[in-house]
């Protein structure tokens, strides 16, 4: 079956275990949480990695400490969760979801104390909101792989950065379930998946779930994109986003706007593939969205071998903004939405 895989993010009992992402594809292992401040870290240090995975994670590391909370007093406990929404909230500045999913997380707690519930009632809402958050991103992938399809031909090459997959998300994944709905659907697909530097999400992970799931695929370095293009090699570009302003312009692994402006010079589709949550209504351009910068070394040095001389700056944006001009369509579980881009709550499903 098209992304039957191992899950990105599960319940172990009283813990929460993930993929070590950083290991792939050399190694499959995973990572077990105990406690909220490891939670934090494995999203920091991406263990798991992807705006969708970061917000489940998020929700479910916030159960997690509420599980594990001591408080006997409802005020207790809430300070306790605030805490540690702080603590979540500092550790992935451009990822939407991951706020928003500490947002849900503390809408429902505060129901549960406006109703008057117990400690262990909270306990119990939480967990169960985390786990509606962790299945309903799954069903939202799928519907946006099921709309996505009726965007690819029926024999497509496709070129994709970075990994928007089953990794990325709780499940089945935002370009790559493009990408597998389409499969799912019958048609024909080839992929063409950018390495991605300098973390190599492409090379390691998109390039790992796909060949797992039997779908053609070729890894080419960032710089191949125009020349794959202009062999005609390419006949769409989907990737996914980590923040879409409400204007339409997206926010992506670094190299994604470069992605773009090729696809626009070749007159070809360039597609964003991205649950609703995503959608940031609150921040009017891509201009506003604040760019996380990573650490030297991953452009430093290749796993453990230095290859940038010592003493020379270096810089490591994780992101880069799309303006909408550059985007053909955006794919949500709502529906399949084009330009002129102009979203709000109220966004009908289909455009």
């Amino acid at each position: 079956m098209i992304g039957s895989m191992l899950p990105t993010i599960a319940w172990d009992g009283d813990a929460i275990i993930m993929v070590d992402q950083r290991k792939l594809p050399v190694t499959e292992t995973y990572v077990t949480c105990r406690t909220v401040t490891e939670v934090a870290k494995a999203i920091r240090t991406m263990v798991i990695r992807g705006a969708p995975a970061i917000g489940v994670c998020a929700a479910m590391g916030l159960a997690l400490q509420a599980a594990r909370s001591t408080a006997t007093g409802t005020r207790q406990f809430a300070t306790e969760f605030q805490k540690a929404c702080d603590l979540l909230a500092a550790t992935r500045p451009t990822a939407v979801n991951l706020f928003w999913a500490i947002e849900q997380m503390k809408q429902a707690l505060a129901q549960g104390v406006h109703a008057g519930e117990s400690v262990e009632q909270l306990r119990n809402r939480l967990r169960l909101t985390a786990d509606r958050l962790h299945d309903e991103d799954v069903e939202s992938c799928r519907a946006i792989g099921r709309h996505g399809a009726t965007l690819v031909p029926t024999q497509a090459r496709i070129l994709t950065h970075c990994n928007a997959g089953a990794l990325a998300t709780a499940g089945y994944g935002t370009a790559l379930g493009v990408i597998r709905g389409a499969v799912e659907a019958g048609h024909r697909v080839t992929v063409l998946a950018d390495e991605t530097r300098p973390f190599l999400q492409g090379a390691r992970l998109t390039a790992w779930e796909l060949t797992r799931d039997g779908i053609d695929t070729t890894v080419i370095t960032d710089n191949m994109a125009a020349a794959m293009m202009q062999g005609g090699l390419v006949e769409l570009v989907v990737v996914g986003a980590d923040r879409i302003a409400a204007n339409g312009d997206a926010a992506n692994k670094i190299g994604t706007y470069g992605l773009a402006v090729l696809a626009h010079a070749h007159g070809l589709p360039f597609y964003v593939a991205a649950p609703w949550s995503t959608i940031d209504l609150s921040t009017p351009t891509g201009a506003s969205i604040p760019i996380e910068e990573r650490p030297a070394r991953e452009v430093t040095h290749v796993g453990t071998t230095q290859v940038v001389p010592d003493a020379v700056a270096v810089r490591n944006p994780s992101f880069d903004v799309t303006p909408a001009r550059y985007i053909t369509a955006i794919v949500t579980d709502r529906g399949i939405i084009r330009p002129p881009f102009a979203l709000d709550a109220h966004a009908p499903a289909r455009h």
